[in-house]
């Protein structure tokens, strides 16, 4: 199967060649994010390769369904980006990797709280220029505090977990309360009081309608004062204009950032040259109390080796059967 693979990296074509070693299918490597005006690329493929912030809307569906493709491969858990309406309608299937490798992300959740928490980013930063003064570094101990789990999929689960193992008392939000994470410890609360309870607050949510802006001026205003948040699922789950004036305030003590509502025009790429457009992401990184890395919390060899090794399986059961192996579709969310 001839695949065409947009918004490629080094790294995803030094994986998925690994995991193409037999040479089943030919893969086209693409730096180019998947649009309308890119489309055109994908001619002479049965399939195209999407990335977390490639637009699979209704039209690029409908261009690519012209083309003669008939499989979007997701290298990704999520599908908020997916028209799966359109994609049904046109009898193009969608398929994803539903997991790779949850200690990625959980981890990184982890490295990101311990950052903000003891100031390691402005530790390093005063050190490198001999300035070795403590004033403004106090940090608090994770042991004994409450960590708010907003969504105990496996990443949520792998995080409360790590929490766990810091003697934190562990809560959590999620409409279908997990057996694993009630035998761990983990106690299961509705949101007003994960928001109200939490000294610290991770989300990890998909996103949906009923997520989009989950965390916006009244949930912030219902959280802890100084409270800290940590995002390491999809950057419109919190409503970013909210947090700013919440960290302005100090009703919010702190920021993590590994995902940005509207990241698909910054991350992924090498602006350093370049001055950043985005008002309101250049306003978040004149915080103090902001650390946010750019959609890197699944940077691992592992994850990336299975989400190849994930993807090119959709293909191989596409091609045998018709369907991805791990198919998303309207249907099936129903």
């Amino acid at each position: 199967m001839r695949i065409a693979v947009y918004s490629t990296r080094a790294y995803d074509r030094r994986f998925l060649e690994e995991a193409n070693s037999h040479r089943r299918h030919e893969l086209v490597f693409l730096e180019a994010r998947l649009d309308a005006s890119t489309v055109a690329a994908a001619a002479g493929a049965q399939a195209v390769c999407a990335f977390v912030n490639d637009q699979v809307d209704a039209d690029v569906l409908s261009r690519l369904q012209a083309l003669g493709v008939r499989l979007v491969l997701l290298r990704s858990a999520g599908f908020n980006h997916v028209d799966l309406e359109a994609a049904a309608r046109l009898g193009v299937a969608i398929g994803r990797v539903p997991e790779y490798s949850p200690y990625a992300v959980a981890e990184h959740t982890a490295a990101l709280l311990l950052t903000l928490n003891r100031q390691i980013h402005r530790a390093w930063a005063r050190v490198r220029e001999g300035n070795f003064a403590l004033e403004g570094l106090l940090g608090f101990d994770l042991h004994g505090r409450t960590v708010g789990v907003l969504g105990t999929g496996k990443i949520g689960r792998c995080f409360a977990r790590i929490m766990l193992g810091f003697g934190c008392r562990v809560l959590a939000c999620d409409p279908q309360p997990h057996a694993e994470a009630l035998a761990m410890g983990v106690q299961y609360v509705a949101l007003p009081e994960l928001l109200a309870e939490s000294d610290v607050l991770s989300l990890h949510c998909p996103l949906t309608p009923q997520t989009r802006h989950l965390i916006d001026a009244a949930a912030l205003a219902q959280m802890k004062r100084g409270a800290m948040l940590v995002n390491t699922s999809r950057g419109a789950v919190i409503d970013t204009r909210a947090v700013i004036a919440a960290l302005k305030s100090g009703q919010l003590g702190s920021l993590g950032l590994d995902v940005y509502e509207e990241e698909g025009d910054l991350f992924f790429r090498d602006l350093s040259a370049m001055a950043i457009a985005d008002d309101v992401f250049a306003r978040l990184l004149t915080f103090p109390n902001v650390v946010i890395t750019g959609h890197q919390a699944f940077f691992t060899s592992d994850a990336l080796c299975a989400i190849a090794q994930t993807t090119l399986a959709n293909a191989d059961h596409f091609a045998s059967t018709g369907q991805p192996l791990h198919a998303v579709s309207v249907e099936r969310l129903a």
